[in-house]
């Protein structure tokens, strides 16, 4: 502990503060697609991070469209963790799977699609995943269904 001077000019045993890390987010899955682009830059064979149902279904998506290759969820006590294994190919493992994320409806702007307006990305190179009535999907899944959403994020 280390002693400073008070107000009255007496000495003073300061306390170390004891900082509490909370971290509050505003746009989970805008995270989420930033943790995975980071961790990818690095070259990082997995990336872990808070997981919510939401997240857990776009983990599965991205499996199913073999843009990664597993993810799990961890339990410890109350909070659950998401971890994504992420996938490489070429003669090293250098060239990555995930060319790009980008996030499309936003906490300050939703955009909602109709079956008919659902976007093709990249010319169907990549795809685009929808928050419908009927669960997390693809837009290529969404339009077979014929049912439209909220565009959550394209990858390509």
């Amino acid at each position: 502990m280390a002693a400073t001077r008070g107000s009255r000019g007496a000495r003073v045993k300061q306390r170390p503060v004891k900082r509490v890390k909370t971290v509050w987010l505003s746009d989970p899955i805008a995270d989420m697609l930033t943790r995975i682009r980071n961790a990818q830059e690095r070259y990082h064979p997995e990336v872990s991070l808070p997981s919510s149902k939401m997240k857990e279904e776009i983990a599965r998506i991205l499996k199913e469209e073999g843009f990664i290759e597993d993810y799990r969820v961890r339990t410890e006590g109350a909070k659950k963790t998401l971890t994504l294994v992420l996938k490489y190919k070429g003669k090293r493992g250098r060239e990555r799977v995930i060319r790009g994320l980008q996030r499309v409806s936003k906490p300050g702007r939703r955009v909602y699609v109709g079956v008919e307006e659902i976007p093709s990305v990249l010319g169907g190179l990549g795809i685009s995943i929808l928050s419908t009535s009927q669960g997390i999907m693809t837009g290529q899944e969404a339009r077979r269904r014929r049912i439209g959403g909220e565009v959550l994020c394209y990858v390509w």
